[in-house]
């Protein structure tokens, strides 16, 4: 028997509990909303502009394309000439070899013909040292420079890239990447044509295992083989499309993918470029270019285009992919450390107001908050004070709401840009959404649940992130 104090606790428990799910699917359902409006607005205004227009403009800014690159010899010479290969006449492609341990470097001497050249960096943001800069005999290659340093992380590499660059926009992107041919001209626009300023833009990121790639170049989308990569491929659907859609509209986004984002390079610089104290620098450099313009009371807007411009090959085993998402989460926590003078702060506008607790309460508490609702439903169940239906009723409508969500992603996806062709590939991505909150949800939580154990710890390291190349497409020229 419990007695009146008890039961009133777990009255109280009971009560946030619900508050929280509920506040939670209302935010969720609100932001899904705006972007399907926002998104339909986008389409429209896309069939009447000319992304080309921009190639010939003398207008169009100078853009410097960043790609730090550590032990990449996998797949570095095929998304070399993937960057190399985008549509873009003011372009300069600077790939940052942060101290491989591989061949990483030589390959990119081999295959671009590459010498190096006498070159004088001005540190105008604190990084390790330049150990050298090459650049091609080769006429055809004249866009490309590489950079050879001593290891610093991501962060550090692309700090000296911003350091060599010599245009007034970088672009930065991870090298795994393979970025759309017309992907800048998009991503550019809004810098040419917004009455606001903008300071930063960012674009779809889409999984890219088991598509069909040549030398750096996707030639047909294919939904992955493994089903591990189909969970990812919804996670970034309802990541992208449902989410980041709605917060660029609000001018409250907080995170440009460090798999491909466009930033003002002054600001970047007058930010002090990228943290390398933290493993979630992408994030963290948003939000600290976003508190600039608010201290210095200069309108700006931060960007997103909803259009797949960038693919990347997802981790394809559960270990790496753990060791993802465990950094990602204390990316996010150290980021919202780093800037918590931003909370229900009304001086920062609604990134302070909306954005800021969004990810507080619904981005970096939310694995907490269902662990404990979890253990508390099981402790409750052992002491007999559970009431049963009522919990199946609670966890079939979680259930329910979060497959309602997928398949929100799923239709503005398919009725947008229709990557996958085939009529079996979304019955594919349907089923993966029906088991995903059963069998890859409680993995995603307990990843969280280690990255916070790991950041009271103290770890700093990114951890061992493996990758296999696009494999699929070796094979079948193999074959």
């Amino acid at each position: 028997m419990i007695n009146s104090s008890d039961h009133i606790l777990i009255i109280i428990f009971d009560g946030l509990f619900m508050f929280y799910a509920v506040a939670i699917c209302h935010a969720y359902l609100f932001l899904a909303i705006i972007s399907l409006v926002e998104l339909g607005r986008y389409l429209r205004k896309a069939k009447v502009s000319d992304h080309n227009n921009i190639l010939s403009s003398p207008l169009a800014p100078g853009i410097s394309l960043l790609a730090p690159a550590y032990n990449e010899s996998l797949t570095i010479i095929d998304n070399a000439k993937s960057l190399l290969s985008i549509m873009y006449n003011k372009l300069e492609v600077i790939i940052i070899n942060d101290g491989s341990k591989d061949d990483t470097l030589q390959k990119l001497i081999d295959a671009f013909s590459l010498v190096r050249v006498p070159y004088h960096v001005e540190y105008k943001i604190p990084s390790k040292p330049v150990i050298g800069v090459y650049k091609s005999q080769n006429r055809a290659f004249k866009k490309l420079t590489v950079v050879d340093k001593h290891n610093g992380g991501k962060a550090d590499a692309l700090n000296v890239g911003i350091n060599i660059s010599t245009n007034s926009l970088v672009a930065c992107i991870d090298v795994d990447c393979i970025i759309e041919r017309d992907a800048l001209l998009k991503m550019v626009k809004p810098f040419m044509e917004e009455t606001t300023p903008v300071i930063a833009t960012g674009g779809v990121v889409r999984i890219a295992n088991s598509c069909d790639i040549e030398e750096g170049r996707l030639l047909e989308v294919r939904l992955p083989e493994k089903m591990i990569a189909r969970f990812q491929v919804l996670e970034y659907i309802r990541s992208f499309l449902v989410g980041r859609m709605a917060w660029s509209k609000l001018n409250g986004l907080l995170l440009i993918s460090g798999a491909f984002g466009l930033f003002k390079k002054d600001i970047v610089i007058k930010v002090g470029g990228y943290d390398q104290k933290t493993v979630g620098e992408d994030m963290e450099l948003v939000v600290r270019m976003r508190v600039h313009m608010h201290n210095h009371n200069l309108p700006y807007k931060v960007v997103y285009i909803p259009e797949p411009l960038c693919w990347t090959e997802a981790p394809s085993d559960y270990t790496v992919l753990g060791r993802q998402r465990n950094r990602w989460t204390r990316g996010t926590f150290e980021t919202l450390r780093a800037h918590k003078y931003i909370f229900f702060n009304p001086r920062y506008g609604l990134m302070g107001m909306l954005s800021y607790p969004f990810w507080f309460f619904f981005e970096w508490l939310a694995p907490l908050v269902e662990l404990s609702g979890v253990v508390f439903m099981i402790c409750q169940l052992f002491l007999g004070n559970l009431n049963i239906p009522f919990a199946i009723l609670l966890l079939s409508a979680v259930y329910a709401f979060s497959f309602m969500i997928s398949m929100t992603g799923l239709l503005a996806e398919e009725f947008s840009y229709h990557p996958y062709r085939r009529k079996r590939d979304i019955l594919k991505l349907v089923f993966a959404a029906l088991i995903e909150p059963l069998v890859f949800h409680p993995r995603v939580v307990w990843w969280s649940i280690r990255g916070n154990i790991d950041l009271i710890k103290g770890k700093k390291a990114w951890g061992d992130m493996s990758r296999q190349g696009f494999v699929r497409y070796k094979k079948k020229v193999a074959a």
